[in-house]
């Protein structure tokens, strides 16, 4: 069966990003794989908690991104923690490389996914928080939780 060329189905995701991280600009990004990493990412054998890119000689890289090998890819096994290409276009690799020769700022994938039959990662463009905007952060995300639970407690009543 075949999938719409728009079906997203997301494989992992940078959970710790949004917490260390302020997010600035988002993009999407192609990636170089070989065969068994493809099968691995089809069983969402992936780990990248510790994932960044690299831009050199007018590319970009990511590097510390895992996807365990593929058990039925006897001889063929790809290296666990190797450094992938990215594929983005020319202006883009361009605007990124300046954007992180500025002071603070960071290339790091968010998540990776299939979209259609094509593997895509989902890079962003970030500053490290500092600690008090965490503390800040969560006492948002608190409060409004908080404010959830009453309206859902108070539409709960109403029934």
């Amino acid at each position: 069966m075949k999938t719409p060329k728009d079906h997203v189905k997301v494989l992992a995701t940078n959970r710790k990003a949004t917490h260390d991280f302020e997010i600035h600009e988002k993009f999407e990004a192609g990636i170089v794989l070989v065969g068994s990493e493809v099968k691995s990412l089809r069983d969402a054998k992936v780990t990248m908690a510790d994932g960044w890119v690299n831009i050199q000689k007018n590319q970009a890289f990511l590097h510390g991104i895992q996807i365990n090998e593929y058990s039925q890819a006897n001889r063929w096994q790809h290296e666990v923690a190797r450094i992938r290409k990215l594929l983005l276009h020319k202006n883009e690799i361009a605007k990124l490389g300046t954007k992180t020769l500025v002071k603070g700022y960071t290339l790091i994938p968010l998540s990776i996914y299939f979209k259609g039959a094509r593997v895509k990662v989902e890079l962003a463009l970030v500053t490290h928080k500092k600690q008090h905007d965490k503390r800040e952060t969560k006492k948002t995300a608190d409060a409004q939780r908080e404010i959830d639970r009453a309206l859902a407690h108070r539409d709960k009543g109403k029934r």
